[in-house]
């Protein structure tokens, strides 16, 4: 009952709205950062009640749904699973916390992220593979509207464009699942059993097909170059805190996806397309840091880095799944790595979006030659800036280094030559970030900024939290990583 309970409450905390007569904004808001921290607590008490050594799915719920069809209400947990949405569950929380203009709709506004919460949480808790379909679906909705409604710029062109091209993806995931579906004899959805019995293995031109269309769906998702056009344009029009939720969370159902489905359930396809698949994630990580270093828009930039980092999540993916050398333990470490990258990748990023949307709050600007000098004057946003950006970076003693160090170790005994060329791109992403910080709060100070406020109490409050998770993986990352390992062991030593 406790991971229903986890996307249940955010369902009904969005109903509750929906139906609720107009309520003032501060009650709204604190009514909706209420119902996502009881879910983010029940997932905190699924953390402490899991069993490493237990078995690999743990606090299952299962009810019958469509037994002729095989289908049902599933939901459970790895340890990988209960990483990525215990971190999504804390993002959401933030999310609702930090202020943002409403445009005068609180109501509305919190109850979409609220039900995105709900539907996000059951993507990485699902174990039925048309329910993983239905949830992966319907977090489209609530983001299109989140853009369309409470963004900025051109925000509707932003959200039509993400919804079309995201549901494209969809659309191949589902012909693929029917695929997985009908591989196996009595037909079943259960993920569970499409895992231990492999189904397409051996199959030839059809498991071929299955496995493109899902590694095609869940690559839009990612986003992989070359089909992530979608992305930078709406992060710049989605408020920031949509932005925040839209890198950390949605991005990571993408590589999430492929461990899930691909890689555990089509182990034989997975290792034979490995490589082609690291080389693609090698030109997402080199492109998304040499198109980041090109902007001059603060979001894009951001933008772009995401690209460059779930290219390092997918480049362990692939990496996990090679079998052209003989180490297992290496490819366990590489799984594990792109697991630690999935969650701090969200706590970073979520950090850098919430900033850039208290940058728009004060100025409604994102061009970086509009800034400078800050750091006299925004002690404290200077200060959390900075330390996302040298996470993001990779620097030692922080969060990214450890996802990073885990990838690349792992990599290097797989494909050598790809984790030499790949270093390249946290050398590009370093002198990105550096730029940046040196645009928004060095050099002179533009008399427009005279009175730039610093964060106020929300803000600073909300960054705090995300800091410490960045500091405390970074430092002490043994409550992670022994959580994740339970499950990559399994993954990788399966085969």
């Amino acid at each position: 009952m406790i991971l229903t309970l986890a996307l249940g409450l955010p369902m009904l905390g969005a109903l509750v709205l929906a139906a609720s007569p107009r309520w003032q904004a501060s009650r709204t808001r604190q009514f909706a950062a209420g119902v996502a921290s009881l879910s983010l607590l029940m997932l905190v008490v699924a953390w402490f009640a899991f069993d490493p050594g237990g078995p690999l799915f743990q606090h299952v719920d299962e009810v019958h749904w469509v037994p002729s069809l095989g289908v049902a209400y599933r939901v459970g947990v790895d340890g990988i699973a209960l990483a990525i949405a215990t971190m999504s569950a804390l993002l959401f929380v933030a999310a609702i916390v930090y202020p943002v203009d409403t445009l005068g709709q609180p109501r509305q506004y919190y109850a979409w992220l609220l039900f995105l919460q709900s539907v996000s949480l059951g993507v990485f808790l699902a174990l039925d593979l048309l329910l993983f379909y239905v949830f992966f679906d319907l977090n489209l909705v609530a983001m299109y509207f989140l853009i369309g409604r409470w963004g900025h710029g051109e925000p509707q062109t932003s959200a039509l464009k993400f919804f079309l091209y995201t549901f494209g993806g969809s659309l191949l995931l589902l012909l693929a699942i029917i695929g997985l579906y009908l591989s196996l004899d009595p037909h079943t959805f259960d993920m569970r059993v499409l895992i231990e019995r492999q189904p397409l293995a051996g199959s030839g031109l059809y498991g071929g097909l299955v496995f493109l269309a899902l590694m095609l769906g869940f690559a839009i998702k990612t986003p992989l170059v070359p089909v992530h056009t979608w992305l930078p344009q709406a992060h710049v029009d989605a408020p920031g805190p949509a932005s925040a939720i839209l890198a950390g969370v949605l991005l990571k159902m993408g590589t999430y996806g492929m461990i899930r489905l691909p890689f555990s359930m089509m182990r034989e396809s997975f290792a034979r397309y490995a490589l082609a698949i690291a080389i693609v994630a090698l030109l997402a990580i080199l492109y998304g840091a040499l198109v980041a270093l090109g902007q001059r828009n603060l979001k894009r930039r951001i933008a772009y880095t995401s690209i460059n980092h779930m290219g390092y999540t997918v480049l362990g993916i692939a990496a996990a799944a090679a079998l052209v050398a003989d180490d297992t333990a290496a490819r366990q470490l590489a799984l594990t790595g792109a697991t630690v990258e999935m969650v701090v990748h969200g706590l970073i990023t979520g950090a850098l979006f919430l900033i850039s949307g208290s940058l728009w709050q004060r100025t409604e600007e994102y061009a970086l030659d509009r800034y400078g000098g800050l750091a006299g004057r925004a002690p404290l946003l200077t200060g959390f800036t900075v330390l996302a950006a040298f996470a993001s970076l990779g620097m030692p003693g922080l969060a990214g280094f450890v996802a990073e160090f885990q990838i690349f170790t792992g990599i290097f005994a797989v494909y050598p030559w790809l984790a030499v060329i790949g270093i390249l791109g946290i050398l590009i992403t370093a002198a990105l970030f550096l730029d940046l910080l040196r645009q928004l709060f060095f050099g002179h100070l533009p008399s427009r900024l005279a009175e730039f406020p610093d964060l106020g109490r929300a803000e600073w409050g909300v960054l705090t939290v995300l800091a410490l998770g960045i500091v405390v993986i970074g430092v002490a990352p043994r409550f992670l990583l022994t959580l994740i390992e339970a499950s990559s062991s399994v993954l990788v030593g399966g085969r």
